[in-house]
């Protein structure tokens, strides 16, 4: 049965197992043997310590199936803004995609400023995980090729893109409605 139009949750975990964060649902809009599409609006997230909240936000999200990354391509007023995880490949097991976050982050904003995030908590987790050699270089070299691909604006880094996968999401979502801008910050789905 095709994934596509179905609503999952995500969930991501830590190089030891333990749950990380869930969100509550995201719509799948395309899945194939390189990745994952969701896109939702305000989505409920839950931190591994109970504590609760929504995405400001419409997004669209890719997973990678091969690659060590996943990205969440927040719709901002002012332009599309990439929040890239370094993670593991993503997979589906039921009615939720699954990967293990390895900490490391780059998002590349709008007027195409790139800051890598985050090496700080995870030079922490790979001595408290023992991350090893082998997938100290696996995370480090896949960080090295995100920051290209963002300079470069090569897939997933296109605006383009994301905006036709986003009215995809609206058409699927609320195939009856025209939806304007002022119109959508009202809509929570």
């Amino acid at each position: 049965m095709s994934s596509v139009g179905r609503w999952y949750n995500v969930r991501c975990y830590k190089h030891n197992g333990a749950l990380h964060r869930v969100w509550d649902r995201g719509l799948v809009l395309e899945n194939n043997q390189d990745y994952i599409v969701i896109a939702s609006k305000k989505a409920k997230v839950v931190e591994a310590n109970g504590r609760c909240w929504f995405t400001k936000e419409p997004a669209v999200t890719i997973f990678s199936k091969k690659e060590w990354w996943n990205v969440i391509c927040m719709l901002k007023k002012n332009g599309v803004c990439y929040y890239c995880n370094i993670a593991s490949p993503s997979i589906i097991d039921k009615d939720s995609i699954k990967y293990i976050d390895y900490d490391l982050d780059a998002k590349l904003f709008h007027d195409n400023e790139i800051r890598v995030l985050d090496e700080k908590e995870y030079l922490h987790h790979k001595n408290s995980y023992h991350y090893g050699d082998e997938l100290d270089a696996v995370l480090k070299n896949q960080t090295k090729i995100i920051v290209e691909k963002m300079k470069k604006r090569e897939f997933p880094f296109e605006d383009d893109l994301i905006n036709r996968y986003f009215n995809q999401y609206v058409e699927i979502a609320f195939p009856s409605a025209i939806v304007s801008s002022a119109l959508w910050d009202n809509i929570s789905i």
